[in-house]
């Protein structure tokens, strides 16, 4: 991440402000936009400089995001949003419920491969829970297809 100096900071800067320590002035003067916080840190190790610092330095609003990092960070922040809500999403389903969905498509998938899908299908119908109808999902996806196990793959795992 990159940061800038803001006017505030400039204008403590200049004024000797207390809110700077000694190693938080020095480090001030390495943020051009240019370089990264950890190249910063890094550079201005030898002064004792931490991200404590650099974190006061933003709480006080010297430094601020570069412009272009500025839009990243928006975009992250929407990309984890959407993100968090499809984990949501897959969450808002309990177990029982996809359990419940998915156990009759999975005896119909397994009961129309006849003979060959009969050890199958009483391993579906034996099944007595989520979990143990989720470990079968594999061998009904190589007998009976993976297209025709898209609508039971859908049903247990969203």
């Amino acid at each position: 991440m990159k940061l800038i100096k803001t006017e505030t900071g400039q204008q403590a800067f200049k004024a000797r402000s207390p809110l700077f320590s000694a190693r938080q002035r020095t480090a001030f003067i390495m943020f051009d936009g240019n370089k990264t916080v950890e190249q910063v840190v890094a550079g201005a190790a030898g002064l004792g400089l931490s991200q404590e610092d650099v974190d006061h330095m933003l709480e006080q609003n010297f430094l601020a995001l570069a412009p272009g990092e500025a839009f990243l960070a928006e975009a992250r922040a929407q990309q984890a949003a959407a993100e968090q809500t499809v984990v949501d999403s897959f969450s808002a389903r309990s177990a029982q419920e996809r359990y419940t969905q998915a156990k009759p498509l999975a005896t119909k998938l397994t009961a129309s491969l006849g003979l060959r899908g009969f050890r199958l299908n009483l391993a579906v119908e034996s099944a007595g829970g989520f979990d143990e109808l989720l470990a079968l999902l594999p061998k009904i996806k190589d007998a009976a297809g993976a297209s025709a196990c898209a609508e039971l793959e859908r049903a247990l795992t969203s």
